[in-house]
């Protein structure tokens, strides 16, 4: 697939997905939403995609809504649109069968935080920084951080981050439970690709089912959890899977899952 506003590219079960608009520090655009969501769709059809890895293309993950494109006069349904594409994307993120792990590269502000967020994990090299300052400059959040951003971190937590928009380290943001691991700049990219190898590793219906499960267990009641979960353990009970995790363990092996 040909993009102009991400590089894409699938290796090891991997796909990587790479917003590439580095002169505007990955600042994102209707384009970019509309090829993001593309690209994620592509992920989520091809088989031997096993998880996904967002990151930026150069010194920034992404700087959040690119502003030279609010002064073109666009109309106020335009503006809707593009504000929509935003929550498509997140949402997509989070529904996707595949988990999605963000390598959060440089700067992850606004829209590109909230894309991170959305993430089933979230990486950050040693000297980037994340933050969501909308509501410093009169503009108001998405992509679902008001549901998300409290379960991550705890309300106290998550109103001091949204009300006052100041960004915060990667091993800020690993203390409070928003990232999952913060690795040195050096080499970042090389230890994103391996945390994601070792997820793709994982067996992959099972993980589809868990994530699903974890990202929207809010919205459920104990009973109806209680039913999905032995719905899914009887599943993946009758997958070939199930039997090679079976095997690999009796035989002290590495399982070598097929998603079937």
């Amino acid at each position: 697939m040909k993009f102009e506003t991400i590089l894409y590219a699938m290796k090891d079960g991997v796909a990587e997905v790479r917003l590439n608009r580095p002169h505007r520090l990955n600042a994102v655009t209707q384009q970019l939403y509309d090829e993001l969501n593309a690209a994620l769709a592509a992920a989520e059809a091809d088989s031997k995609a096993r998880v996904v890895l967002l990151t930026g293309e150069g010194r920034a993950f992404c700087a959040g809504a690119d502003l030279k494109e609010h002064k073109t006069g666009r109309t106020a349904f335009d503006r809707r649109q593009y504000l929509r594409g935003e929550q498509v994307v997140c949402k997509r993120l989070l529904q996707l069968k595949l988990p999605v792990v963000a390598a959060v590269n440089g700067f992850a502000l606004g829209a590109g935080a909230e894309l991170a967020i959305a993430s089933d994990f979230l990486l950050m090299a040693e000297s980037a920084q994340i933050g969501l300052p909308e509501i410093s400059i009169g503009n108001f959040i998405g992509g679902g951080v008001t549901m998300l951003l409290p379960r991550l971190v705890g309300l106290a937590k998550a109103r001091e981050l949204i009300f006052l928009g100041e960004r915060i380290s990667g091993a800020e943001a690993v203390r409070i439970g928003l990232a999952n691991r913060v690795f040195q700049d050096a080499g970042f990219l090389d230890a994103a690709h391996e945390f994601s190898r070792n997820v793709a590793a994982k067996a992959p219906l099972s993980m589809q089912m868990a994530k699903e499960q974890i990202n929207f267990s809010g919205e459920r009641t104990l009973d109806s959890v209680l039913i999905a979960e032995l719905e899914g353990m009887t599943f993946v009970g009758a997958t070939k899977d199930w039997q090679e995790g079976v095997d690999a363990f009796a035989e002290k092996r590495a399982p070598v899952f097929r998603g079937e």
